[in-house]
């Protein structure tokens, strides 16, 4: 599919489910940075690769040491390396295109989301974000952890306050924080069980800046779009809710420098929201006013102008899209599977959904062939109707009244190896690095040789059937027909072997006398030629062919 002739009256979001991949229990998914592979974490520790343009399986990677489920795939910028995160606490960075394992790391708590830094093409730092602890800055290389702030009062020790959640004897004794990197990775943006919105700079390990989120539920999901201009934060007050970054992609620490000259004023606190509202502006909200619903796995579309979340009900797989101003424009139902995760297609409208039988569906848009798209002068009919031709409408044209052609300076050089940019990628800096396709190494084919009769479907019966004729022929026909054995076990019943080696001259010539009668044609009298086809002898059920008859019959 082509996204430059995209009907744009039609919309560019999914409408049905076009099919869907099965292997194993799939838990987790997400797209390269191009949308032509698609990684699947699995419930067994493997993590499957996919071949999105021809829905097959491009590699397969799998660790010894691990056989927990998958919590989350990354992949690299360039798409040569991908992070899988395990429920056995262990990350784990894989070589795409050799399959081979780089690092593999265990940390103290399981990690329900891995992120790898965005800013290099070969990285070995990523954002973890653990079950009941912090996140963390994790170097693959040398295994160091270092624990992020994640309220102001931590900002010097990097230690995870207490829940505040009036069931303390029941919770654990901390909520999940989710985390991600900005566009280039120089900035953490953390939202915690407050209601807040931190940012980072995880170099140094300070908070730079904090941003309150009005009714200061617990913050779930924190995601940003492609092109790094949107962030998108999922409450547990049911609301969605999209935040316009206001810092520059690039150099975005220098500014805040500067930012907090401005503030001298301030301190502490007042200080930090004050830089934060400079740095974050509230664009939308969504919510289901209804039914109230809690939303899982939000993301954006690739271009970042639709909004997508599932529904965390149980038993439900439904998934709304809004667009960027807030107008719900469509809800997608699926199977009656619960939705645990969810990506959009970096190109096309497409998404992809895991349910939790482990099935992904892929949703597409349902096209409606519009011919006169094509032919402005072509008539679409409703039905059939009779044609009139016009009087002149088969007449010669004039050499005079023809359309004059364009006129093309052949001399010209054609450059056909500068790529231009694509318009529907966000970041459209490509790379001739980047990886968007593996090869694909074909499996050889297995023959089966089996021995059939053309013509007929009779089989060879064993040699040791009791009411077949040929047993009780004797002598030289009963030799033909059975397999090099002893009188004894013929005596004894033993099993048979299938004929397999041409019959004799003379059981030829007896078979010949079985099948005298349906040889018998009226071509002259003789027997007419049958090459390569059989003559079934509806006594013995034993197939013979009529190139080895020689004898003529009248």
């Amino acid at each position: 599919m082509n996204a430059p002739i995209i009907d744009p009256l039609q919309g560019d979001f999914p409408e049905v489910i076009e099919e869907y991949l099965e292997h194993g229990v799939m838990k987790c998914i997400a797209f390269n940075r191009r949308g032509t592979l698609l990684a699947a974490g699995c419930s067994d520790g493997g993590c499957i690769i996919w071949d999105f343009e021809t829905r097959g399986i491009a590699m397969e990677l799998r660790d010894r040491e691990c056989a927990a489920a998958i919590t989350s795939v990354c992949w690299s910028k360039l798409g040569h390396r991908i992070l899988v995160s395990a429920a056995d606490k262990s990350l784990t960075l894989w070589d795409v295109v050799n399959g081979e394992k780089i690092k593999r790391i265990t940390l103290q708590q399981t990690a329900l989301q891995a992120r790898l830094h965005p800013g290099s093409s070969t990285p070995f730092i990523c954002l973890a974000c653990p079950l009941s602890s912090a996140p963390m800055i994790v170097d693959l290389n040398t295994g160091c952890t270092t624990v992020l702030p994640v309220s102001v009062s931590d900002m010097g020790t990097g230690v995870a306050p207490p829940s505040r959640n009036k069931f303390s004897d029941v919770s654990p004794p901390f909520s999940p924080t989710a985390a991600c990197f900005n566009k280039y990775g120089d900035l953490v943006y953390v939202g915690n069980s407050k209601g807040e919105i931190l940012i980072i700079d995880h170099n140094n390990i300070g908070v730079r800046a904090l941003v309150p989120i009005s009714g200061g539920a617990v913050i779930k999901n924190i995601v940003f779009s492609r092109n790094g201009q949107y962030l998108l934060t999922n409450s547990n007050d049911r609301t969605i809710r999209i935040y316009e970054n206001l810092l520059p992609l690039k150099d975005g620490l220098q500014i805040l420098d500067d930012l907090n000259k401005t503030v001298d004023e301030l301190d502490g606190v007042e200080k930090l929201k004050a830089i934060g509202s400079k740095c974050l502006a509230l664009f939308r909200e969504f919510q289901d006013s209804i039914t109230k619903m809690h939303w899982k796995a939000p993301c954006f579309s690739g271009d970042g102008e639709w909004v997508i979340s599932g529904s965390a009900s149980k038993g439900e797989h439904k998934i709304y899209i809004w667009d960027r101003a807030g107008h719900l424009v469509k809800i997608l139902e699926g199977p009656k599977e619960a939705l645990i995760d969810l990506a959009w297609h970096p190109v096309h409208p497409i998404v992809v959904s895991v349910s939790l039988t482990g099935l992904v569906y892929i949703w597409a848009k349902d096209y409606t062939e519009n011919w006169s798209a094509f032919a402005p002068d072509f008539k679409e009919l409703e039905e059939n109707e009779e044609y009139v031709e016009r009087e002149d409408e088969f007449d010669l044209i004039l050499e005079t009244e023809k359309v004059k052609e364009s006129d093309v300076n052949e001399d010209d050089e054609v450059d056909i190896v500068t790529v231009e940019k694509d318009s529907a990628f966000s970041d459209s800096d490509m790379s001739q690095e980047e990886l968007c396709f593996l090869p694909a190494v074909p499996c050889p084919d297995v023959h089966e040789q089996q021995d059939k009769c053309l013509g007929s479907s009779s089989k060879l019966v064993d040699s040791n059937h009791s009411g077949s004729p040929l047993s009780e022929e004797g002598g030289q026909n009963g030799q033909a027909m059975n397999h090099e054995s002893s009188p004894g076990e013929e005596d004894t019943g033993g099993t048979r072997m299938k004929r397999k080696r041409k019959p004799s001259e003379k059981g030829l010539e007896l078979q010949a006398e079985k099948v005298r009668r349906p040889l018998k044609m009226k071509t002259s009298g003789k027997l007419s030629k049958m090459k390569s086809k059989s003559v079934v002898d509806q006594d013995t059920s034993i197939c013979v062919f009529a190139d080895d008859v020689s004898d003529e019959y009248r």
